[in-house]
């Protein structure tokens, strides 16, 4: 909305009372937050990673990410 006439179309809009949301899908648009952590890793390990993540063309971090959620699917 960059100006006061775009503004103004959207001024006189009213909600419903009630909504159906029988069909709605749960955690449709639900998106897990990332966390910025720090995780201390042995030298040959974290050459290991990046040299892998290197050859996929990904982040290093993406792969220890991808990693780590398929390890824990497995654990479950």
């Amino acid at each position: 909305m960059k100006n006061v006439e775009q503004r103004a179309k959207f001024d006189d809009f009213e909600l419903e009372d009630n909504y159906d949301f029988s069909d709605g899908i749960h955690g449709r648009f639900y998106k897990p937050k990332k966390i910025r952590t720090t995780l201390q890793l042995d030298n040959d390990i974290l050459l290991f990673l990046k040299k892998q993540a290197s050859e996929k063309h990904i982040k290093y971090q993406v792969l220890v990410n991808s990693l780590l959620r398929d390890y824990m699917t497995e654990a479950r």
